[in-house]
């Protein structure tokens, strides 16, 4: 194994791990996280409704992506799943700006460019792909994974405008 796909696998199993521990904070309650029911009501809060169902839905990306991009299988999909996701987790806390101690989306906004930036490398030798003999599409892949992963945010993003729009009026 050479220093590059060593590199991207830490790389990738780090995201994944906490990609994944933000998963079960948010669904379970564990890691510290508030669980569900009290997710929910923070998700209803943001403009996410109804957020139950969108935390729930939120875990499974997360958890999935974390999968997919740790593992190597099926790379790029799980990049896109997390991009998408990302972005829509970063819609909160973006009008703070960037930084986290002012209440920002650096952290949403951090694991977002480095899913990019996987999609664009590719998860090197060390992963299910490769083993199995699955190609990622080069270029044209990696620009697919971006470009499905943002338009995948747009829906619940307008979503989320419309409720806040809505408890505004």
């Amino acid at each position: 194994m050479s220093e590059i796909d060593l590199g991207l696998l830490l790389l990738r199993l780090g995201l994944a791990t906490l990609l994944a521990g933000h998963a079960v904070q948010k669904s379970l309650g564990w890691l510290g996280g508030l669980g569900a029911t009290k997710t929910a009501a923070v998700f209803e809060s943001w403009g996410f409704r109804p957020g139950r169902a969108l935390v729930l839905l939120a875990a499974v990306c997360e958890l999935t992506g974390a999968f997919l991009v740790g593992s190597g299988l099926v790379f790029r999909l799980g990049c896109a799943i997390l991009i998408g996701t990302l972005i829509v987790a970063a819609a909160p806390s973006a009008a703070n700006g960037l930084w986290a101690q002012r209440g920002g989306c650096e952290v949403p906004a951090t694991y977002a460019g480095v899913a990019v930036c996987l999609a664009v490398t590719g998860p090197g030798g060390a992963a299910l792909d490769r083993a199995i003999g699955l190609g990622d599409g080069g270029w044209p892949g990696a620009a697919a994974a971006i470009v499905v992963g943002v338009l995948a945010a747009v829906p619940p993003l307008l979503n989320r405008r419309r409720a806040l729009r809505a408890t505004a009026a």
